[in-house]
């Protein structure tokens, strides 16, 4: 009986022992399971030193380590380390991408380019689901791809959308600038006196040509520039620092006109322009002998005027860098921008050919230009100096440019107000001399 009671109690007790390897190996498997998943969450950042759009997103994600420290994130520098670069670019051809922007962020199979605080909301909320944390609230999709098509190319993803309102906005205004206005109408005006249809087209259209292109190799020199000087954002916060002072100065042109410091064509400057634009202009002179004279005017035009204009390409060059925009990105902004900015020009040398009649630059819509000029690359200037995310989504872009108009229209209706009254203070003094 002694055996049978000592067998049964060690049956028992080693049932016991059994049930409870059951119960702890059933009870830990799910957070083994959970453990193992948690160590496969790892958050890929591609970056770049310089980049203000990366810096936002690593402090983001320190505040997302800390929410969830099961989460591993691993960065790439791209621009410092070449063999970062080309993993970042065989990554994103692995999933069919291309790689075209900084800050690049990877969970998984979905991809974020560019960071703000609609990105981290999206990034915060992939996480706690693969995680398994709490649901967040519904996040708003992120703004669409900006594709263009190209000829010969085909379609090349550009961006945000606010990418490209932006390059539409700053090249109207551009384009508007007085100095080129000036320029081509008197030129197209000394042309129009000979009555050739034909002189108008090819001188006007050599000038154009030319003009144009040499903006345009402006406009790629400082982009190409920053390209290179990427990772210095000193020199970003510099170029846009200088567009600040051109819109001052332009400012400064509308309300105190040729007072002091000027962004306008010298006046000294001007003469020799009259004698070289009478000089092609002459209708007894050879086309061929013409066109070359148009060709140096243009040149000289063109470095004479830079000043007016300067601005924008330094802003606008500093937006692509800002978020990071690859140079096959970069191609149709410029062709829409340079397409943008000869529309004004185009309607005059329009205008010119068709009807032969010269559209003449008034100088108190030269001074409404400068204003127009000065107060948006003031606010814009300030804007990529101070808060550069706020042109990262569409409707950041339209609040900067609305916030310069709004500021257009109120020194307007300042002046209209201070004229009204200057008015009727002296119609009061003058009917006070009459009655006395």
């Amino acid at each position: 009986m002694q055996a049978a009671s000592a067998a049964e109690t060690f049956d028992m007790t080693a049932l016991r022992r059994v049930l409870l390897a059951l119960l702890l190996v059933v009870g830990l498997a799910p957070a083994a399971a959970a453990a193992e998943g948690d160590a496969e969450v790892e958050l890929i950042v591609f970056w770049g030193v310089g980049c203000p759009y990366c810096a936002q997103e690593f402090e983001f994600l320190e505040e997302l380590v800390e929410d969830y420290p099961e989460l591993v994130i691993t960065s790439y520098e791209v621009r410092y380390e070449p063999a970062n670069l080309d993993l970042f670019n065989s990554t994103m051809s692995e999933r069919g991408l291309e790689a075209r922007s900084i800050p690049t962020t990877l969970l998984g199979d979905r991809v974020w380019e560019g960071f703000d605080a609609g990105t981290g909301d999206q990034i915060r909320a992939a996480v706690a689901a693969t995680l398994a944390g709490p649901a967040p609230a519904p996040i708003p999709e992120p703004e669409p791809s900006a594709v263009i098509d190209l000829p010969f190319v085909g379609a090349v993803d550009v961006g945000s959308g606010s990418l490209v309102l932006s390059t539409f906005l700053i090249a109207l205004v551009d384009g508007v600038n007085p100095c080129s206005l000036w320029a081509l109408s008197i030129l197209l005006a000394l042309v129009l006196r000979t009555g050739s249809r034909r002189r108008v087209l090819a001188i006007g259209g050599v000038f154009l040509a030319v003009t144009t292109l040499l903006y345009g190799l402006y406009i790629a020199g400082i982009y190409g520039f920053l390209t290179i000087a990427a990772n210095e954002t000193w020199i970003r916060l510099a170029m846009a620092g200088v567009a600040l002072g051109f819109g001052v100065i332009n400012l400064k042109d509308y309300l105190w006109f040729r007072r002091g410091l000027t962004l306008s064509i010298p006046d000294e400057r001007k003469p020799w322009l009259y004698r070289r634009m009478r000089s092609v202009a002459a209708s007894d002179r050879a086309l061929p002998a013409a066109l070359a004279g148009t060709a140096v005017l243009a040149v000289g035009v063109s470095v004479l005027e830079t000043p007016c204009t300067a601005g924008y390409p330094l802003l606008w060059t500093n937006l692509l860098a800002e978020q990071g925009i690859s140079l096959v990105g970069s191609i149709p902004l410029f062709a829409l921008y340079m397409l943008v900015f000869l529309l004004d020009e185009l309607v005059v040398f329009g205008v010119a050919l068709f009807a032969m009649r010269a559209m003449k630059l008034e100088e108190r819509a030269g001074r409404l230009l400068k204003l127009i000029g000065g107060v948006v690359m003031i606010v814009l200037a300030g804007t990529l100096i101070f808060t550069p995310e706020a042109m990262s989504s569409v409707s950041g872009a339209m609040a900067v440019f609305g916030i310069a108009i709004g500021v257009v229209f109120g020194i307007l209706g300042l002046q209209w107000a201070m004229s009204r009254r200057r008015h009727t203070k002296n119609r009061r003094r003058s009917l006070g001399r009459v009655r006395g």
